[in-house]
């Protein structure tokens, strides 16, 4: 698998992408419970056709853009707005960057990285390894680059994001990704119960850690990417059932902005696995 994915991380951008948008499609068409799920969860979120379907094929292209983000050179990107970034930064208590299952969340760390990390130290990222012990190999090799540490979901892993908000530097992580049974709660998302994870709240409770959203924009055309961040806006609630619920709105709200770029497909609402 290592050897297909150096091989594809030499393509330009484009290519990739219209090769991922053609997948998207093929995808969509062969598979009925790809396409069933897709459409439950766009409808539960309120959306008619017309916002949605491009979804289809950018799903293909956060597929096919990977080998090029995980060990090609970093795409080209730019800032919409780093603000609440530089401010959260300022602040010194830690920062906390969440993002939804939206754009390519793969560029917002390395981005996050390059800009951040000579000043404020390395990013900390969390990610789920593998069961397949090719693409695991890939994955290891891929997220630990230079400003980038990227720790499993594991006791140890939420130790070291602990650690690296205490000292003030940054952790990020998606806390749409539905957690193994124990690690989360049942919460409203679009109106509909889904079992969340309650680590980030956690994580910004004990460690005074302030939270910004951001998502990387896919350009058209393969011209790269484009990051927006913005601040929560208000304190999450010390109540921890309050604040995994202020968590799944704002990234509602931040998913309706774009909805064409959102993984629509992604199984938001399946039963935990066993931890």
């Amino acid at each position: 698998m290592l050897r297909w994915f150096r091989f594809f991380s030499h393509w330009p951008l484009w290519a990739l992408h219209a090769l991922g948008w053609l997948g998207g499609w093929l995808a969509w068409c062969l598979s009925g419970t790809y396409r069933r799920r897709f459409l439950d969860n766009a409808r539960q979120a309120g959306l008619g056709w017309q916002a949605y379907v491009g979804a289809i094929g950018q799903a293909g292209c956060m597929s096919a853009e990977l080998p090029r983000l995980w060990l090609g050179r970093t795409p080209a990107f730019e800032w919409a707005d780093d603000r609440a970034a530089v401010q959260a930064y300022a602040a010194g208590q830690g920062v906390l960057f969440l993002t939804p299952h939206m754009g390519c969340f793969e560029i917002t760390a390395q981005a996050l990285a390059l800009r951040f990390a000579p000043e404020h130290g390395d990013l900390t990222v969390l990610y789920r390894p593998s069961r397949h012990a090719g693409l695991n190999e890939v994955m290891t090799l891929a997220r630990n680059r230079p400003g980038l540490e990227a720790v499993p979901t594991t006791l140890a892993g939420v130790r070291q994001m602990i650690k690296a908000l205490r000292a003030g530097r940054a952790v990020g992580l998606l806390p749409d990704q539905v957690p193994p049974e124990g690690m989360g709660q049942w919460a409203p998302f679009f109106g509909k119960s889904a079992y969340t994870m309650t680590l980030a709240a956690r994580l910004a409770a004990q460690t005074g850690a302030k939270v910004v959203l951001i998502w990387g924009e896919r350009l058209p055309w393969g011209r790269g990417y484009r990051l927006h961040t913005r601040a929560l806006g208000h304190a999450l609630s010390a109540d921890l059932d309050t604040a995994v619920v202020q968590i799944n709105q704002a990234m509602e709200a931040l998913i309706l902005q774009c909805p064409s770029q959102y993984i629509w497909g992604y199984a938001r609402y399946k039963q935990p696995r066993a931890a």
